[in-house]
């Protein structure tokens, strides 16, 4: 029996790696629920075996029943219908309704309404094994941010209206942003909403490139002030899917055939409001889309650990020059580059999955329940501007580099497999469809950038660092952080130097920093992991028989990965340091004779 949460030791590893008490404490709010709920935890080690238990149900649940069905879906994929309904394939209403059955639908929702209440950090593994097994369900599954936001914004009447369907799986979300001629910029959306007489709100427009558009419960980005331009003219609206929303088509897309990509029109359609009026953007909407990004992260990680492991096996098992092909060495170079970054990026993954959950447990504890006493008070308000800052950073950085991550993991399994990988007999090039989307939607590669290199500038990324430099080390890293600390100087000065030629010049390298600072907060999280209380044996292959497999000590496995990481980035990170203090501005320059005229046929 496949078990995709059991079958992979990082993941096993981490779960007691990463702060796990410290998150379940946060979303149980001192364990106060257990008083009224008996399913709710008492404590951060009943919280935890919970967990595990959960991600144990969900990773049998992907690797035998979710992942079997994956290649119909794609072959299949969605149907619009004549009456403008639409249907899911096959597999993935059978998917659905086993995650139903298993009560997972709402494990991120309070337990009040009926859902687990678990913290992102948990939540992040469900993700990647959901993802691993079918990416496309993951945008179903994974929408459980929408059910957040309702928790969050709306009022009661709304919350007891629709949360209790989504955690018993009776209803899917869609957020429903993007316009054909508002994408990224979400400034620039023009749906209407208007009131009648009455004071009850309706929605008139179209809706363009919408995930899982055939969703029962719609959460509406429209104008609600005609008379302002920009953001401050938007509200968040939520209605029903009905007879006034009508479903103009589905997107032949290239990959994520499972999920039904929409176009849509609201015909005059009843819809409430969420929250206050003009406030639709920000925070609401922003606030919606940073825990899309989380899921993205995840999708994107369960997509490279299904091409990792075909190529990996492929290596070992294709004969060539009277051996396996990973004897060659750019092969094996390339096994091992592979299983690092998806590492890296779970790392990273993880780590602000624990950022956030410690941002928002500080946030709602400020809102709603905050101390009396000011001593208690001040370093509680400092403790969620510093994770506030942390998150704001951090979430666009896991977003763009688990994403690109999984471009190349999978664009590079087609290459292991040569000829074979561009053939639909292995799923590969599957994964490399699926994965393309990763980069794009939710923001593209290119804001997430633009997003995190603030923090990177601004001093955020410098108190982080600090933070990470001054945790508990063991001595076989010691010279890994000599080297760490060095190439934090060239990171702090090279972001200072672009911070002080202004936005455009540290747009135009934000990259280059952004990488730089990736780096160096993965070489510490690595570092931490081989120096972690905890350690596990895990199974590797024998140099001398690859037919045959020994145990070494996690720790000194992760050790290994700490120096071959950070040695291997200590010259990127100098080459990125020349090229931004090298002050190259011929971007803006000489736009016109680099790139040219925009193409025209004579």
């Amino acid at each position: 029996m496949a078990n995709f949460y059991k079958d992979n030791d990082d993941i096993q590893f981490l779960f007691k790696h990463v702060d796990m008490a410290g998150a379940a404490e946060i979303m149980e709010e001192g364990f106060k629920f257990a008083k009224e709920f008996d399913y709710a935890p008492a404590d951060a080690a009943e919280a935890i075996e919970n967990y595990d238990l959960v991600l144990d149900s969900i990773g049998k649940l992907s690797g035998d029943f979710i992942a079997p069905r994956s290649e119909d879906i794609d072959r299949q994929g969605s149907t619009l219908n004549e009456d403008g309904t639409v249907s899911y394939a096959d597999g993935t209403r059978e998917s659905l309704d086993m995650l139903a059955k298993a009560h997972v639908m709402g494990s991120t929702l309070p337990h009040r309404f009926g859902g687990l209440n678990f913290p992102n950090l948990a939540h992040s593994i469900s993700i990647e094994m959901v993802s691993r097994a079918d990416a496309s369900l993951m945008n179903l599954f994974g929408l459980q941010g929408i059910a957040e936001t309702i928790n969050a914004f709306a009022s009661e009447e709304i919350r007891q209206k629709y949360l209790h369907d989504f955690t018993a799986g009776k209803v899917t979300g869609a957020m429903v942003l993007t316009e054909p001629d508002a994408g990224s910029d979400l400034q620039s959306c023009k749906l209407r909403a208007f009131q009648d007489d009455s004071g009850n709100w309706y929605l008139h427009g179209v809706k363009r490139f919408i995930t899982n558009g055939c969703g029962e419960v719609l959460l509406v980005l429209s104008r609600s002030e005609p008379d302002r331009t920009g953001g401050l003219g938007l509200s968040l609206f939520i209605c029903d899917r009905g007879p006034t929303v009508h479903v103009r088509r589905i997107e032949d897309k290239l990959g994520i055939h499972g999920s039904p990509t929409c176009e849509l029109f609201f015909d005059n359609t009843p819809c409430e409001l969420i929250g206050e009026r003009k406030r639709g953007l920000a925070p609401y909407v922003m606030s919606l889309m940073n825990g899309a990004r989380l899921g993205i992260s995840g999708q994107s990680l369960g997509i490279a650990e299904a091409a990792f492991r075909v190529a990996r096996d492929y290596a070992a098992s294709r004969k060539q020059f009277g051996g396996p092909i990973e004897k060659l060495p750019a092969v094996r170079d390339m096994v091992i580059d592979m299983k690092i970054e998806i590492e890296t990026a779970r790392a990273l993954l993880y780590e602000t999955s624990r950022v956030v959950d410690y941002d928002n447990g500080y946030t709602k504890k400020l809102e709603f329940n905050p101390p009396a006493d000011k001593e208690q008070l001040k370093p509680l308000k400092e403790a969620s501007r510093r994770y506030g800052r942390y998150a704001g950073m951090l979430t666009p950085m896991t977003k763009y580099f688990s994403s690109e991550m999984c471009n190349r993991i999978t664009y590079n399994a087609i290459q292991i497999l040569g000829g074979s990988g561009f053939m639909r007999d292995y799923p590969c090039e599957k994964y490399a469809r699926d994965a393309r989307i990763t980069t794009i939607y939710e923001g593209t590669s290119q804001l997430q950038v633009v997003a995190a290199v603030r923090g990177v500038c601004s001093g955020t990324a410098e108190k982080y660092l600090e933070e990470l430099a001054a945790g508990h080390y063991e001595p076989q890293v010691k010279d890994l952080l000599d080297i760490l600390k060095q190439d934090t100087e060239l990171v702090l000065k090279a972001a200072a130097f672009a911070k002080e030629k202004g936005v455009d010049y540290m747009d135009l390298y934000g990259r280059e920093l952004v990488d730089a600072a990736i780096c160096l907060i993965c070489g510490y999280l690595f570092c931490g992991q081989a120096s972690s209380k905890i350690d596990m044996e895990v199974d590797v292959a024998d140099e001398k028989n690859n037919s045959q497999e020994k145990t070494i000590s996690m720790k000194k496995r992760k050790g290994m990965i700490a120096r071959r990481y950070i040695t291997k980035n200590t010259p990127i990170i100098k080459a990125h340091f020349d090229s931004i203090l090298g002050g190259n501005r011929s971007t803006f320059e000489q736009y016109g004779a680099l790139a040219g005229p925009v193409p025209q046929e004579k």
